[in-house]
Parts: structure tokens; sequence; C-alpha cells
């Protein structure tokens, strides 16, 4: 059974990775349940240091999301989805889906770890929100997993960012 002063540690070492990748406080607090003021203090010494600006808390942005963030968007859900499966902690599952995402995909990285903050909050209903907005759905045609709205099943590959990219290839050099 960890005692208090465990919980303590991971919680401000978890804080201190996500800082590391650019996270804002809010999230950060959301994420460890640690006082943002203790994180301002512990983790952002330099006023001028500290992540700016209004953190993404909208499903909305990925349905009107290119193409690519779209797709990029998806990979990081299912790799979150995958480490949430294999019974790792919320916090500690978006911390290796976000960096094996940016391992993965090329920069410039269109994912902020904020906005893939939000994405795993409502896929899974949870720091944020009560609700679902989004799942994970497997495309008949290429067998991708990508995201859609929450309760919908994929009848063809209409919606599959990843079909999508593969029809754009010859023809749209953003995309080659």
């Amino acid at each position: 059974m960890p005692t208090r002063v465990d919980r303590q540690i991971r919680a401000l070492a978890m804080a201190r990775e996500c800082a590391a990748l650019g996270a804002r406080v809010r999230t950060i607090s959301r994420i460890t349940g640690l006082n943002p003021r203790d994180l301002l203090r512990l983790l952002f010494p330099d006023p001028q240091a500290v992540p700016r600006g209004r953190s993404p808390d909208s499903p909305e942005w990925y349905h009107g999301a290119n193409l690519i963030c779209r797709a990029e968007a998806s990979i990081l859900v299912s790799v979150y989805r995958r480490l949430r499966t294999a019974d790792l902690g919320a916090g500690q599952a978006l911390l290796g889906a976000y960096r094996h995402y940016l391992g993965l995909c090329q920069p410039p990285h269109r994912i902020s770890f904020d906005r893939a903050f939000d994405l795993a909050a409502h896929t899974d209903g949870l720091w944020l929100t009560d609700t679902r907005s989004f799942s994970l759905v497997t495309c008949p045609t290429c067998h991708s997993e990508f995201l859609a709205a929450y309760g919908s099943v994929a009848r063809s590959n209409d919606h599959c960012p990843f079909c999508k990219l593969v029809q754009r290839y010859g023809t749209d050099p953003r995309v080659q």
C-alpha cells in the first residue's frame, strides 16, 4: 500500500513530465490532482516560462480539423486506449501515448499535449467531462482505428482519415 508521500512524489514526477511536454498548469493539475498554485511555484519559477493561452476544451475541434490532424489524433488516441487496456492509469497512459506520438509523427506536431489531454478526456469521459464524445472505430477497408463520434459504426471507409490520405497521396503535395 503506497503511503501518502509515495503518491505525492509520483504526482510531482508526473507533473514534471507533463510540464516538459508543454502542458498548461490547469491540465497538469487535472491529471495529477495537485494544487495549481503549488505547480506554478514548483515547476515554473520564471513567470515568463508558464504556458499561456486557453486550453482546448471542446471535442468539436476534431470534426472540423484537417485530414492530417484527424489522422494524428486517431493515432494518439489509439495508442492511449491500448495503454489504458493494459491497465495503466489515465495519466501514465496519456504521457506514454503522447511521447509515442512525438516519436512516430513527423514535426511539426499538430497535436499539443493539452489537445491530447482533451481528446483522451472526451474519449474516456474523465477529467473534464462525465460523458464520452469519441470512440475508436475500425475501418472496414484498411482496418485502421480512427476517432469517430461516440457510438458510431463504420460501414464504409467514407470517414476514415487514413483511407482518405492514401487516396490523396498521389495528387496532394501536402500529404506527400
